[in-house]
């Protein structure tokens, strides 16, 4: 009887592959071990030991594999992993929503009538057309695993300002137009549905404030109870945000008809393309008869280091809450310091 030899059937070679190919990974290791001690023993102190020099090469492997393994994930999820690194340690406030700077930020149609009533000797060329924009939006965890539930709760601070840097008159000379505060607080819920080909990566219910901290007539605030949903494909994240507005007392709501123009939802696109990040947020009231609402594009790009450069298209209602009813067409050139994805 004819037997084949393992070394010429394809049965064969499939076992001899299986064989070597833990000691061929080996020897990859080794190498570039050995490369790595080749490599610093030309430049190591005469004091330096060959165990130290060892342990810092094996360090220094296993830093530029979990590198590569970050590199290959959805963006979502480095974003999720890297957060996750920094959580736990004390001096460590992780981003929320990107942190800007628009040096030059240009608006259409400055809107004065706020203004009129409380400071009624102001002109209609009070504001000047181009300011300085800037936010600064952080998180931090507050419960994980909150009662074992597999939330985390979160707690997050955006601040919003919208500065007149560029206006020299001696009545108002370069003051901060509008400011706005939104305190939040949600519990966040990981998740991995699949649909359509993305994957649902976070779920959250929360609750947020939004005020510009001022009284009178100037005054602008309101409370909302939301949901969020966040899928990802690849460098591609989409996030759908739905909101109720809990009701307020008519005699001291400064803003009752806000949803009319700021929309009952908000559906934000973000793709990252190598070390570019394009955005889309829209927003929307869902009343055809009267349709408003908002739409913002946002592109970022490298600079230097982890500096950025920002550009911001804005058209529509509710760019801050003192223009919550009123139209406005905005395009900003900045600064970013970190981005959403």
């Amino acid at each position: 009887m004819h037997h084949e030899s393992p070394f010429t059937c394809p049965r064969g070679l499939l076992l001899l592959a299986w064989l070597l190919l833990p000691s061929m990974a080996l020897a990859d290791v080794g190498a570039s071990l050995d490369d790595c001690l080749l490599e610093r023993m030309r430049t190591a102190g005469d004091d330096v030991t060959v165990g130290s020099l060892r342990r810092d090469c094996r360090e220094r492997l296993a830093g530029q594999t979990a590198e590569e393994g970050a590199a290959s994930m959805p963006a979502v999820s480095r974003r999720l992993s890297a957060e996750q690194e920094t959580m736990g340690r004390p001096f460590v406030i992780t981003p929320h929503r990107p942190n800007y700077f628009l040096f030059a930020y240009n608006f259409s149609d400055p809107n004065t009538a706020p203004f009129a009533g409380q400071y009624p000797g102001l002109g209609d060329d009070v504001f000047k057309a181009v300011e300085t924009k800037f936010q600064i939006s952080l998180k931090f965890p507050i419960v994980q695993n909150l009662l074992g539930s597999g939330g985390d709760l979160f707690f997050a601070y955006t601040n919003r300002s919208f500065w007149q840097q560029f206006q020299t008159d001696d009545v108002v000379s370069s003051p901060f137009r509008e400011t706005n505060h939104e305190p939040e607080a949600w519990l966040s819920f990981a998740n991995d549905w699949k649909f359509l080909g993305f994957t649902n990566r976070l779920n959250a219910v929360g609750l947020s404030h939004q005020s510009n901290g001022r009284a009178g007539e100037l005054s602008r605030s309101w409370n909302r109870l939301y949901a969020s949903a966040v899928l990802e494909r690849g460098d591609l994240a989409l996030a759908f945000k739905p909101w109720w507005r809990l009701p307020e007392d008519a005699e001291t709501d400064d803003n009752p008809d806000i949803e009319d123009y700021l929309g009952n939802f908000e559906l934000l696109g973000v793709y990252k393309a190598g070390h570019h990040t394009f955005t889309a947020m829209g927003r929307h009231n869902l009343d055809f008869d009267a349709p408003r609402g908002a739409l913002r594009l946002d592109w970022s790009f490298p600079l230097h280091g982890q500096l950025r450069g920002y550009l911001q298209l804005f058209n529509g209602y509710g760019e801050s809450l003192i223009d919550y009813d009123h139209n406005v067409t905005s395009l900003g050139l900045g600064v970013q310091l970190t981005d959403w994805l």
